[in-house]
């Protein structure tokens, strides 16, 4: 096994630590043996999100430069969850949580090497905490938690006035405890996560430097925001999911395709593995000619064969060639077409007794907004089908048009499309 003794300038270089504990300690440790580390993920939802993944990617290089990761998935903690600048969140039932931590377990698993000199390890904190006595709790963990150090903490203050639940406030005893466990029967001396969870991080170290002595470090990565500082993560239809059944992979390579021309250096940073001179490449490229996209066309590629696999990757750049190109629909993935034109806006039609004129399609999927613009558009040959042109204006698809049994692409134009499902 080799280490890399340039990792923390490259996690500096791509802007992935906010906050840190001794950072020449840290490096001492990383550049003199093999690191264990861990990073933790609740399951308070069915799937990962575009925040987790920073956190995905960011054990995936620490392994790959030599350390040794324990990647955690909550099946305690994601009982409680962490607390939230206002509400309680909503207890999830024991069953619900055990779905949910194996779902998030085979989402992380394809990201890190299970074989090799420093394989990862999955754990489960539920196997140290269910058995726990409330007594040997508060006796074992609780006393090592001054009350007005909890009270200060910017979460809790910020609830304390509509109010918290001691189930809540009690979360970073819970957190700290996994560092201690995992210090105490795995020597792991790491632990990082997102920067809104600095506060638990650090508190883990304390446990351990005030029940065992011990040192130990931790790291945090930055809160990810939009250019005009609003947080990531977020498409018109909700959390940027990592489940395909939760958001397509085209919806979700539609997002990256689309990040702004302000943002695309650091995204390329912080979610792709290329090296620093093909990034800087692809940012001296993208300021010279942005009208190009070449680094959102790089970053959707990476992002989404990193999450979805190459094969699906090229399946949505088929896709979007064929929608925004004009090339053969037909030999699409029926799913890929469906998602994309889902996501484009698509239209419901009744074909029981036969199609709609061509005309009547434009203004029913919105491309025309009347019968006398959509006849218009079809005498001036900007009016297509499956991208073939549209030359009667009385024209009517027939089951021999529909892609993959029930689909149909209309386009106005070069880059106004949208998909009518025929039912």
């Amino acid at each position: 096994m080799t280490l890399d003794p340039s990792l923390l300038d490259d996690l500096q270089w791509r802007g992935l630590i906010a906050h840190s504990t001794d950072l020449d300690a840290l490096r001492e440790a990383l550049t003199s043996g093999s690191v264990r580390f861990y990073v933790g993920f609740d399951p308070t939802a069915p799937s990962l999100h575009m925040g987790h993944l920073v956190q995905v990617l960011t054990a995936r290089r620490l392994q790959q430069a030599g350390h040794t990761p324990y990647a955690l998935v909550g099946g305690a903690t994601g009982m409680i969850g962490d607390p939230r600048d206002s509400g309680e969140r909503t207890l999830n039932s024991l069953d619900t949580v055990k779905d949910w931590v194996e779902r998030v377990r085979r989402q992380i698993e394809p990201f890190l090497s299970f074989e090799g000199p420093n394989a990862a390890t999955m754990v489960n904190n539920y196997d140290w905490t269910a058995s726990l006595s409330t007594i040997d709790f508060l006796r074992d963990i609780g006393k090592h938690f001054p009350v007005n150090r909890m009270l200060a903490r910017e979460v809790v203050r910020t609830r304390l006035e509509a109010g918290i639940s001691y189930t809540e406030f009690s979360y970073v005893l819970l957190q700290s405890m996994d560092f201690l466990n995992l210090y105490r029967d795995h020597a792991v001396t790491l632990q990082f996560g997102g920067s809104d969870q600095w506060g638990n991080l650090t508190a883990g170290v304390e446990l351990i430097r005030r029940a065992d002595g011990g040192h130990v470090h931790a790291i945090a990565t930055p809160l990810l925001t939009r250019a005009d500082g609003t947080k990531y993560g977020k498409t018109e239809g909700g959390a940027l999911w990592l489940d395909p059944e939760m958001l397509s992979p085209y919806a979700f390579y539609q997002f990256w395709l689309n990040v702004e021309d302000e943002k695309v250096g650091e995204l390329l940073r912080v979610f792709t593995f290329l090296s620093r001179a093909e990034i800087e490449e692809l940012e001296a490229t993208h300021a010279e000619k942005p009208f190009l996209r070449a680094g959102q066309r790089a970053l959707a590629e990476h992002v989404t064969t990193l999450v979805h696999g190459a094969e699906e990757a090229e399946r949505i750049k088929a896709a979007s060639a064929a929608l925004f190109g004009g090339g053969d629909l037909s030999g699409l993935s029926p799913d890929t077409l469906a998602a994309a034109l889902r996501e484009a806006g698509a239209t419901t039609v009744d074909g029981s007794e036969g199609l709609p004129t061509v005309v009547d399609l434009l203004v029913e999927t919105g491309l025309a907004k009347s019968k006398g613009e959509a006849r218009r558009t079809i005498g001036e040959g900007g009016a297509y089908l499956n991208n073939t042109r549209v030359e009667d204006p009385e024209a009517s698809p027939t089951s021999a048009d529909l892609i993959g049994g029930s689909w149909l692409v209309l386009r106005r134009g070069k880059k106004n499309f949208a998909g009518v499902e025929v039912r």
